[in-house]
C-alpha cells in the first residue's frame, strides 16, 4: 500500500520501543494514540499548534518522562491507570484555557458516560447538547415490567417529600404502570389475533415484532418519571456545557446527576472540567443561566398567561423562504462556477422551472440509499415546523441533534392520542382511566406550587408542542429516517406531514422530490421487515 511521501521522522530502537504501547506505529504519518488517559491525547495535539515537533517525538520528550518504570520494557500500559504525561498534561490545559482562552482544546478529549436510572424528564436534559453521542433505553423493545425492589420503575421527586402529594403521586404512577403491564399480554393476544403469523415467518421473527407492536400501542400509559439507562460520548468541552446546563436547572434529580456526572468524569478527563466548581467561573455562570431563565419567565409570563392557544394541525409548516429552491439551485452552481453568490442567484432567477429541476436532480445524483446524501447546497433554506405531537414520539425527535429544536412544558393540557388499537382491545375505560388520574395529579401539583415537577406525572400519550427549525438537507435525514416502515406510527406520521408540506406548502416540489426515500406507506405491523432482514443476516452467518 502507498503512504504519502512527507518525510516520516525517524526514532532510535529504544524510542521505538517505548512508543509501541502508545502508538500503533513508529514509522508512517498516519497512526492512533493508544493507552493514554483522554488527557494526554488531547494536551498532545493541543501541543500541535505551538510546537514544530511531531506528535510522537512530543510524547517522547515531554509527556515519557512521568510513565510508570514497569512499563518502560515495552508492556502496554492500562488506559484506566497509566499516568503517561497526566501530570503535564493538566498543566498544559490549565495554561491554555486560563492564558489564551482557547476552549477548543477542550474538544480534543472525550468520555462515554451511563447514567442508569434516570427519569424521561431527565433524558431530554442530558440529550440536549449538539455535540454529543447518545444512546437510550428504547419502550419499544423494552418492556417496563420489572419491579426491582418491589417498586416500578418511575422517579419519585424529591420536591416531594415533604408533601402531601407524594403518596398521591405513587398511587396515581402505580396504577399506570400496573395497568401497562396487565394489557401487554391482551394486547399481544389482540395482535395475534388481527395478524397470523405469515408461513414464511419464523417463531422467534413472528413474537418479535408482535411484542414490538403492543410495546408501541401502550407505551402512552408510562409517565415521563418513567426511568431509563442513557449512554453519553462528548469532549471535555461538550461536557462542560452539559454540566453547567445541569447545574442551573431547576429540578433537583438534574442537578444531582449533574453532581454525580462531574465526579465520574473528573476521573477520566479531570482537566477538562476544572472551571466549573470555580466560583469567579463556572459558579458564575450557573448563576447567568438559572437568574436569566427565571428573570425572562417572571417578564414573560404576563404577556402569554391569558391567552389561548389557536386550533392547529399536528404538524404546521409556519415559516419557510419562497425562493429557497431557488437559492439552493443557485448555491449547487457555486462550486463549480468562478462567479460571486449574488451573481449565481440572478443566473438562477433566470432559468425556467424546468431547467431547475434538472440541475437538482444532476446536482442529487442517483442516491442508491437514504445515507447517498447531497452537498451542502441543500442548506441554503430552511424549515421552521410547529408541532404538537404525543411525547413518545417528541422524545424520538429530540434527539435529533443538527437542527434547533425547543419544547414547550410538558402539560396534560393540549389532550392525548389514542391508537385506535386501544378501543378494538377493549383497553379504552383503563386507558382513560389512566389518563383522567394523570390530568388530576398534574393539576394538584400545579395548584400547589409544584410546577417544576408537575410533568413527572403525565403519561405520554399526552401532546407536547415543539418546533422544529431545520435546513433541506437535515429536513432530508430526519424524514427519510423517521418516516421508514419500521418507525413508530406516531413520529412516522409527524415526518410524512412534514415532507408534504416542503411539497405543498413552500412549494419546494424539487427538494420534496429529492427526498426519493420517504416513505408514505401505510404498514401495519412496523417491524416485520427490520426482524425479517435481521434473522437473514442472521442465517447468513
Amino acid at each position: 500500500m502507498a503512504f504519502p511521501t512527507a518525510a516520516v521522522e525517524t526514532f532510535t530502537p529504544e524510542e521505538t520501543r517505548a512508543l509501541a504501547p502508545y502508538f500503533t506505529n513508529p514509522d508512517r504519518p498516519v497512526f492512533a494514540l493508544t493507552n493514554l488517559p483522554e488527557t494526554v491525547k488531547g494536551a498532545l495535539f493541543a501541543r500541535y499548534s505551538r510546537s514544530a515537533k511531531s506528535v510522537r517525538r512530543l510524547f517522547l520528550d515531554e509527556f515519557l518522562g512521568d510513565i510508570a518504570p514497569s512499563t518502560r520494557s515495552g508492556q502496554a500500559a492500562s488506559p484506566h491507570t497509566s499516568t503517561v504525561g497526566t501530570a503535564r498534561a493538566d498543566k498544559l490545559y490549565a495554561r491554555v484555557l486560563s492564558e489564551y482562552g482557547d476552549d477548543s482544546v477542550a474538544q480534543l478529549g472525550g468520555a462515554h458516560i451511563a447514567c442508569e436510572g434516570v427519569s424521561n424528564v431527565l433524558t431530554k436534559v442530558l440529550e440536549w447538547g449538539r455535540l454529543m453521542a447518545y444512546l437510550e433505553q428504547s419502550t419499544r423493545y423494552v418492556p417496563y415490567t420489572d419491579r426491582p425492589n418491589g417498586r416500578w420503575k418511575y422517579h419519585i421527586p424529591a420536591e416531594l417529600d415533604r408533601s402531601p402529594l407524594r403518596e398521591t403521586f405513587i398511587r396515581t404512577l402505580d396504577h399506570a404502570f400496573d395497568t401497562y403491564a396487565r394489557w401487554i399480554p391482551a394486547m399481544e393476544s389482540h395482535f395475534r389475533a388481527k395478524y397470523p403469523r405469515s408461513p414464511e415467518d419464523s417463531e422467534g421473527v413472528y413474537k418479535s415484532v408482535i411484542r414490538a407492536k403492543a410495546l408501541d400501542t401502550l407505551r402512552g400509559l408510562l409517565p415521563a418519571a418513567t426511568t431509563s439507562n442513557v449512554g453519553l460520548f462528548g469532549t471535555g468541552q461538550a461536557f462542560e456545557a452539559l454540566l453547567l446546563r445541569m447545574f442551573a436547572h431547576p429540578l433537583q434529580e438534574v442537578r444531582d446527576c449533574a453532581q454525580q456526572i462531574l465526579t465520574e468524569v473528573r476521573q477520566v478527563i479531570p482537566a477538562f472540567l476544572a472551571r466549573i466548581d470555580q466560583p469567579d467561573r463556572g459558579g458564575r455562570w450557573i448563576e447567568y443561566l438559572a437568574a436569566t431563565r427565571r428573570d425572562f419567565a417572571h417578564i414573560a409570563q404576563p404577556l402569554v398567561e391569558d391567552l389561548s392557544p389557536d386550533a392547529r394541525d399536528e404538524v404546521t409548516l409556519t415559516d419557510f423562504d419562497p425562493d429557497g429552491e431557488l437559492k439552493v439551485v443557485a448555491a449547487a452552481l457555486y462550486s463549480v462556477s468562478a462567479l460571486p453568490d449574488d451573481q449565481l442567484l440572478d443566473a438562477a432567477r433566470t432559468l425556467s422551472a424546468d431547467d431547475r429541476a434538472a440541475l437538482l436532480r444532476a446536482y442529487v445524483g442517483h442516491r442508491a440509499n437514504r445515507r447517498h446524501k447531497p452537498g451542502r447546497a441543500f442548506e441554503r433554506t430552511r424549515y421552521r415546523f410547529d408541532i404538537l405531537a404525543d411525547y413518545g414520539a417528541f422524545r424520538d425527535l429530540q434527539r435529533h441533534r443538527l437542527l434547533t429544536l425547543e419544547w414547550q412544558p410538558l402539560s396534560t393540557r393540549h389532550g392525548y392520542t389514542e391508537p385506535a388499537a386501544i378501543e378494538d382491545a377493549g383497553a379504552l375505560d383503563d386507558w382513560r382511566a389512566v389518563m383522567d388520574r394523570s390530568a388530576e395529579l398534574y393539576e394538584q401539583l400545579q395548584a400547589h406550587g409544584l410546577g417544576d415537577i408537575a410533568p413527572y406525572a403525565v403519561v405520554m400519550a399526552y401532546r407536547v408542542r415543539f418546533y422544529m427549525d431545520m435546513n433541506a438537507r437535515e429536513a432530508m435525514h430526519v424524514i427519510e429516517l423517521r418516516t421508514a416502515p419500521q418507525g413508530h406510527p406516531a413520529y412516522r406520521r409527524v415526518c410524512q406531514l412534514m415532507h408534504r408540506a416542503i411539497a405543498d406548502v413552500a412549494g419546494h416540489r424539487a427538494i420534496a422530490a429529492a427526498m426519493q426515500f420517504a416513505d408514505h406507506s401505510e404498514v401495519e405491523l412496523e417491524r416485520l421487515h427490520s426482524e425479517r432482514q435481521l434473522e437473514k443476516k442472521r442465517l447468513s452467518r
